[in-house]
């Protein structure tokens, strides 16, 4: 093992979304840094994840458009999906995001380094025959699909979300096991692309992290749109079919379909890396961190999905930049992870930051909690997009929004204000009192703090 090279200020060990942007950050510092990736620069969100997905739902909502134009007077109608051109476009737009990322780590400075690496010391990593040596070690092996006890992901009947991206035929039917984000994006997308699709859900209700009124309202449009639920009910087991595969639930129902989709979470990169050995304490395979994204060892940290915070790219951005801050002297605030804005990409949208209405009452006392649901078809923006949904903003009593909540079609877009309100710890008056551009869906927001304050406009007091 060679061990010759300069020691660097940091080696970053993983190139995904929080291992890249500690590189970027700490080089941009002044920090001298090595970057090891066994995979590609830009991880899972930038290859098998956020990019590829939201270019396929771009294709899904075209599809829709396609079917829908002649409600709004443009003739056109839909004939099918071309999966090579959809790849073509899926794959041209990650390229063309890797080699800026490429060229930004190279002007920048930073040592990459392709291969396999393993954590051989507190201050060094292992990769291809080279040790790199750091005044700090930054762990960010990111994470992989998970499955269930028992059910084998082969990628052909049985396949994970990575095996989705490249499918080259769109399935006559497909079962979704798991109802949070990522099956609900696929469901949402084959569903456009015209397929029969099934959603298992062992807990109550769809996306089951968000608020009520958002999952429920996303499961009555699913249905409108002919996508079938089983909600609450556990998987039991599977087993191939002639054609496809054959899936058994708690309740005794047996669901038929050419493709089971797992979408049951993703677990940590961390066996085999030698973490442990290093002193690292972990837990069900994540690595323990406190509020500034130290490990137990000193000269170590880890972010992203490798640590059990947010699996979310924006969230590992935040930590690479705070563990980068940290190491070059800054400082460094810990993430408000509540604050952090949370978007799902499926037909309708859903966008959301801070609490939940029921997590706000255990917080706060259901009598210091008041809340307004507003309703989009009171919205002429969202009337003119023939979308539904609401804006739900929740707030203390005589306080603070601790929470908003939003679903209907491109309300993502709306996610910048909600933030800013929920992390500015603005009263309803505070917002009420801007003059929201008209006609927008930016306008909800405002008629729902206009509500919270006993004046509203386009609602019934």
């Amino acid at each position: 093992m060679s061990d010759n090279e300069k020691p660097y200020d940091m080696v970053v060990f993983g190139a995904g979304s929080a291992g890249y942007a500690a590189a970027l950050r700490g080089a941009q510092l002044g920090l001298s840094v090595a970057l090891v990736e066994r995979h590609k620069l830009g991880g899972t969100c930038l290859h098998n994840g956020c990019i590829p997905t939201k270019a396929m739902l771009h294709a899904a909502e075209l599809a829709d458009q396609a079917r829908q134009a002649g409600d709004v007077g443009v003739r056109s109608s839909f004939q099918g999906i071309d999966m090579d051109a959809l790849h073509a476009y899926k794959n041209s737009v990650v390229s063309s995001l890797c080699n800026g990322l490429t060229g930004l780590v190279d002007a920048r400075g930073i040592t990459y380094v392709e291969g396999e690496g393993r954590l051989s010391s507190a201050t060094s990593v292992d990769v291809g025959g080279r040790r790199l040596t750091g005044r700090h070690v930054v762990l960010a092996t990111g994470s992989v699909p998970r499955t269930l006890p028992g059910l084998e992901i082969d990628g052909r009947r049985v396949i994970s979300s990575d095996h989705a991206l490249t499918l080259d035929y769109v399935p006559k039917s497909v079962i979704v096991l798991g109802g949070g984000v990522i099956g609900v994006e696929f469901a949402s997308a084959w569903s456009s692309f015209g397929a029969r699709v099934t959603v298992v859900e062992a807990l109550p209700h769809l996306v089951p992290a968000e608020d009520e009124s958002v999952s429920s309202r996303l499961e009555a449009e699913f249905l409108k749109r002919g996508v079938t639920l089983h909600l609450g009910v556990p998987f039991v087991g599977s087993e191939y079919t002639q054609d496809g595969i054959r899936v058994r639930l708690a309740d005794g129902k047996v669901l038929e379909a050419d493709l089971l989709l797992v979408a049951v979470g993703r677990g940590p990169v961390s066996q085999g890396l030698g973490f442990e050995e290093a002193g690292v304490v972990m837990d069900k395979g994540h690595v323990m961190v406190d509020e500034y994204m130290r490990t137990s060892v000193p000269t170590i940290s880890a972010v992203g999905d490798l640590v059990p915070t947010p699996q979310l790219a924006h969230v590992g951005f935040a930590e690479g930049i705070l563990v980068a801050d940290r190491a070059a002297g800054k400082t460094a605030v810990p993430i408000d992870y509540d604050g952090v804005p949370r978007v799902t990409f499926s037909r309708p949208e859903i966008a959301s930051v801070g609490l939940t209405e029921a997590k706000a009452k255990r917080a706060y006392g259901a009598e210091n909690v008041d809340f307004v649901v507003y309703d989009l078809a009171t919205n002429a923006r969202s009337r003119t997009l023939r979308t539904e949904g609401h804006v739900k903003v929740v707030r203390r009593k005589d306080g603070a929004v601790v929470g908003v909540h939003m679903i209907g079609d491109r309300i993502s877009e709306q996610i910048g204000e909600a933030q800013l309100i929920y992390n500015w710890e603005a009263w309803p008056q505070d917002v009420a009192g801007h003059v929201h551009a008209y006609p927008t869906q930016g306008e909800a927001l405002g008629e729902a703090t206009l509500a919270l304050t006993g004046k509203p406009l386009h609602l019934r007091a």
